[in-house]
């Protein structure tokens, strides 16, 4: 039987190379830190800290403000030194804790207490889940907790830990299963006593054949828990192709993982979970890839989350020249930033830098209808008509050619060899949509 996968699709350069061999390193914050309260989907947390206040590690600092909303915690010990707006990796403005890091680290009571998940309720589960602040860590930023409570959960009976890290250059998922396997084993385990009716699958590109080996090693006795290798392809590790590749059912943007029986969570949030459950430490850290052809030692680190991007670049040896792209993320959907001056967020990965902007190498040209967009456009559009419909203006024309199923996943564009930049257009039109559709609700 052949490797699982999704139909479309792209293979970009990887290089992974840079920093697949490197052991997370824990890289301590500096002296401030900052919470911004929107980092995840949903509504942004209302602050329950004021300035001046003494904040701990594990504290509450903002608590979630909506059904889709999640707390942020305070990840170090110190003094709250303002509430005010700062620069995200966004490119906007957001609304922001500041906290100066007085060093001692102390923590709430209970902080990482061992706890047996057993003797917990599926009641109780969700909501440490809930209070630990976790959210999607594999780029969405979708809370957890609601995720981890469908309106029927009987109806739940698959479960896929997200392993497949298909961006370009990132590497701290792979890092974490091969240094915490037991962990990702112990949080899956987690996951299915809320959902008895279903297995585990752990879904891993078969560019990775150590944590392929190493988790099916840790799985071996678990009747409920396998391991799935992938074809490596871009992007094998969205969710709708994740779904497709390991269950063969297709969900649309209408839809939720849920609504096919499915929950997917990457494999750091499985992580999270684990530790906030089984060890009472909320989210306060990331996992972060620090590489490309700019940087003098790419490398992984354990990072407190408020950290200030300039960190990670300065322990990782600064750079070697000077970079003309910067990204938050990967190259195929990390977003560009102008400055360094951000902090690391519950869904930052990865910090990569290129000695040259590829994409600014080369001006468009008219469309040759060559089809490379389609057949590798995962979700079975016509980038080609849809491009056209934007360029009329004619975002009517761009619903009905199902552009809101777009995932913005950046396939088409890196096949296009006129250089258009149509996922770009493609994301503004479906922002023009939905305000469109906001404006019409009142």
């Amino acid at each position: 039987m052949g490797l699982a996968t999704f139909r479309g699709g792209v293979h970009p350069y990887e290089g992974k190379e840079l920093s697949m061999n490197q052991p997370v390193e824990v890289l301590m914050p500096g002296k401030e830190l900052v919470y911004p309260l929107a980092q995840h989907i949903g509504a942004p947390a209302n602050p329950v800290v004021a300035k001046g206040d003494r904040v701990l590690v594990g504290q509450i600092i903002a608590e979630s403000s909506a059904f889709i909303s999640a707390n942020v915690i305070s990840s170090v010990s110190g003094t709250v030194k303002d509430i005010t707006p700062r620069l995200t990796a966004s490119g906007a403005l957001c609304k922001s804790i500041v906290v100066e890091n007085d060093g001692a680290y102390e923590t709430v009571p209970g902080f990482g207490e061992k706890r047996d998940p057993k003797t917990l309720s599926k009641e109780q589960i969700r909501q440490i889940v809930k209070d630990a602040g976790i959210v999607g860590m594999g780029g969405a930023g979708f809370p957890t907790h609601v995720k981890l409570t469908p309106k029927n959960e009987e109806a739940i009976d698959t479960i896929i830990v997200n392993g497949a890290e298909c961006e370009p250059y990132l590497t701290s998922d792979y890092r974490m299963m091969l240094e915490e396997p037991d962990k990702i084993v112990a949080g899956l385990k987690v996951i299915l006593q809320l959902f008895p009716q279903a297995r585990g699958v752990i879904a891993i590109e078969n560019n990775k054949p150590e944590a392929i080996r190493v988790l099916q090693e840790k799985t071996a006795g678990e009747e409920k828990i396998t391991v799935c290798p992938l074809k490596t392809k871009y992007p094998q590790g969205g969710e709708r192709m994740l779904i497709d590749a390991v269950t063969h059912r297709r969900i649309n943007s209408s839809m939720l993982p849920a609504d096919a029986g499915v929950i997917v969570d990457n494999v750091d949030t499985v992580i999270a979970i684990y530790m906030a459950v089984c060890e009472s430490t909320p989210l306060i850290r990331r996992i972060i890839t620090v590489t490309g052809d700019a940087v003098a030692s790419p490398r992984n680190f354990s990072v407190r989350t408020g950290t200030n991007y300039r960190d990670l670049i300065e322990a990782a040896g600064g750079f070697k020249t000077e970079p003309e792209k910067i990204l938050s993320g990967g190259p195929m959907m990390g977003q560009a930033l102008f400055t360094l001056d951000i902090p690391v967020a519950k869904t930052s990965s990865t910090l990569t830098c290129f000695t040259k902007d590829a994409v600014s190498e080369f001006e468009p040209t008219a469309c040759i209808r060559c089809g490379r967009c389609v057949s590798a456009c995962p979700e079975f559009l016509v980038p080609q008509k849809m491009m056209a419909a934007c360029e009329a203006g004619d975002l009517a024309a761009f619903e009905a050619l199902s552009g809101m199923e777009c995932c913005e996943c950046g396939s088409c564009t890196f096949v296009c060899p006129a250089r258009r930049r149509l996922t770009q257009t493609f994301k503004e039109a479906r922002k023009s949509v939905m305000a469109a559709r906001r404006k019409a609700k009142g």
